[in-house]
């Protein structure tokens, strides 16, 4: 006689009783067959090579500049959208936003621009217009400062 094991009689329970497969019997039997996945391709990020090495090295001038020093958050938010909205309508391609180094201690709430600026970069209405952000060369601010590259604006 065969024994069973305990996802067999789980299931058997299941079928009984009227209800739906557990999960755990679902997940068990993946176990045994295991899929292998293809590693998921890299986003394009809309800069070609030579650019991107050119933006590590600092050799590309920013187009236009953004300051947000000693603005609030909500003032930073809206005048960091208002300015790259403008400069992508202007079809400038490189944007300088300044954000400052923030705080000294990473626990203290000093740095809040720093942090939040990517963040708004990767949300709406921002992340339409932005192909890649980094960050900035040494002469350009370093740790204190965002390499914005612009996607290019839809053609008329």
């Amino acid at each position: 006689m065969r024994r069973t094991t305990e996802e067999e009689r789980a299931l058997f329970r299941d079928a009984v009783l009227g209800r739906a497969p557990a999960k755990r019997a679902r997940a068990a039997a993946a176990d045994k067959h295991p899929v292998r996945k293809k590693p998921a391709a890299k986003a394009p990020s809309g800069l070609d090579g030579n650019t991107g090495r050119r933006l590590t090295r600092g050799e590309l001038a920013p187009d236009c500049k953004l300051d947000l020093h000693g603005l609030t958050e909500a003032a930073a938010y809206r005048a960091l959208t208002c300015f790259l909205q403008a400069a992508h309508r202007r079809g400038d391609r490189l944007a300088l936003v300044v954000t400052g180094k923030g705080g000294a201690a990473p626990d203290t709430e000093r740095g809040v621009l720093k942090r939040m600026v990517p963040r708004w970069l990767d949300e709406a209405p921002l992340a339409r217009l932005v192909a890649e952000k980094r960050s900035a060369h040494r002469r350009h601010g370093g740790d204190g400062a965002l390499y914005v590259y612009l996607r290019k604006p839809p053609r008329r």
